[in-house]
């Protein structure tokens, strides 16, 4: 018997003990309906360092990161930038973090496509980081700027506080329900923007930044 034969029949085999079940459920109970399936598990996730594996998971994604205090903020989103002078900072991004000394590009009005590319960097916030996944994820509310500005310039800079990393990818995910249920979109990053061809060739800068720089405050 060919492959193809033997998985049809399994298919079909399979179909006949579905129906045959459903019909011997419907007899004996008649008047009980189907039981949803519960989602409630595993929304939060116990680590022993949740903060240290979201580093090491970020740099595993060939990312870089600081950790820093609340008061030294600025001083390590410079040392994140060193060598871009002319930096877009999204409104609403907390100015204690601003350092001095940037050529500030406000995109207000929206800057154009050439325009945010002759930018050198961006510095944005964050609402999300998942340790397990060392991702990051933004909502493009305050601080955050609209998608464009974490596209297309070549670094991109993001300050993320330690309470808003998280476990695993269920946390995450309820933490951004009011997000979406306010259309908000969400961009989930895990490290530099990159692609690989059939032959395991890296690329990156293809479809967005090819530096991130992950400013991790507490």
């Amino acid at each position: 018997m060919k492959a193809r034969e033997e998985i049809l029949r399994r298919v079909r085999s399979a179909l006949v003990a579905d129906r045959q079940g459903r019909s011997s459920d419907a007899g004996g109970d008649q008047g009980k309906k189907d039981q949803g399936t519960s989602r409630g598990y595993a929304h939060t996730r116990d680590l022993p360092d949740r903060l240290a594996l979201f580093v090491e998971r970020v740099e595993d994604y060939q990312a870089s990161v600081i950790r820093t205090r609340p008061d030294d903020v600025a001083a390590a989103v410079a040392k994140s930038l060193v060598g871009a002078r002319r930096v877009v900072v999204p409104r609403g991004f907390n100015p204690s973090w601003v350092p001095q000394g940037l050529d500030i590009v406000l995109d207000e009005p929206a800057l154009r496509a050439d325009e945010l590319d002759a930018v050198e960097a961006v510095v944005t916030s964050a609402v999300v980081g998942i340790a397990v996944t060392g991702t990051i994820v933004l909502d493009h509310t305050a601080g955050q700027g609209r998608r464009a500005l974490t596209l297309v310039p070549d670094v991109h800079v993001c300050v993320v506080t330690a309470d808003q990393v998280v476990g695993d990818v269920p946390e995450a995910v309820a933490r951004l329900s009011s997000s979406v249920n306010a259309g908000q979109p969400l961009t989930w990053i895990s490290g530099p923007s990159a692609t690989s061809d059939i032959e395991l060739d890296r690329v990156e800068g293809v479809h967005g930044p090819r530096t991130l720089r992950v400013v991790l405050v507490g």
